[in-house]
């Protein structure tokens, strides 16, 4: 067993127990924003001119957002992790251009699911639920634009080099054949 692999194993052993308890947590704070304002209704924020129950609301989904970006944060190490493995098993060389473009398309499919995910959410907040939903969109969109980008030049990278070789190659066969000649 290789001082990579034992790596990884105790990356996954550490990072999955933290992506569960994030994601348990992020539940738990999720099901208080659903059933505890409610129950707060009509209750005033002495000071403030708004109610307590959008206090508690706003309070218990930032909390919640804070586990979901350490879930999220963990996760994509360990989708790193799973990357290496693809790309080993597709037999792919250990190449750090095809492997990041691959971690670029992962991180692709997880910015749409996460913003699909979200923006049901996002879009029940009131007032502002429908802005916060487009600026999700738009930032998933830049984020996506960024890494076909990346793709695109790690792609780019890899053609231009192999065409090299072709080249070198070509030129080589063609110097052998005009000594010989």
């Amino acid at each position: 067993m290789g001082a990579g692999m034992k790596t990884k194993k105790e990356e996954i052993r550490r990072r999955f127990p933290r992506i569960v308890m994030n994601l348990l947590m992020a539940f738990i704070f999720w099901i208080i924003s659903a059933f505890v304002p409610p129950t707060v209704e009509g209750v005033a924020v002495p000071g403030f001119d708004f109610n307590a129950s959008l206090l508690i609301w706003i309070v218990t989904t930032v909390i919640m957002a804070i586990f979901l970006i350490r879930a999220l944060s963990d996760a994509l190490v360990l989708g790193d992790i799973l990357t290496d493995v693809v790309v080993r098993r597709l037999g792919i060389k250990e190449e750090m251009s095809p492997k990041r473009a691959a971690r670029d398309l992962i991180y692709i499919i997880i910015i749409i699911l996460v913003v699909t995910a979200v923006s049901p959410i996002l879009a029940t907040i009131e007032n502002i639920g429908g802005t916060l939903t487009i600026a999700a969109t738009y930032i998933a969109l830049g984020l996506i634009i960024l890494l076909i980008y990346d793709m695109g030049r790690i792609l780019y990278r890899i053609i231009e080099s192999k065409a090299e070789l072709l080249a070198d190659r070509l030129t080589k066969t063609v110097d052998e054949k005009e000594e010989s000649g």
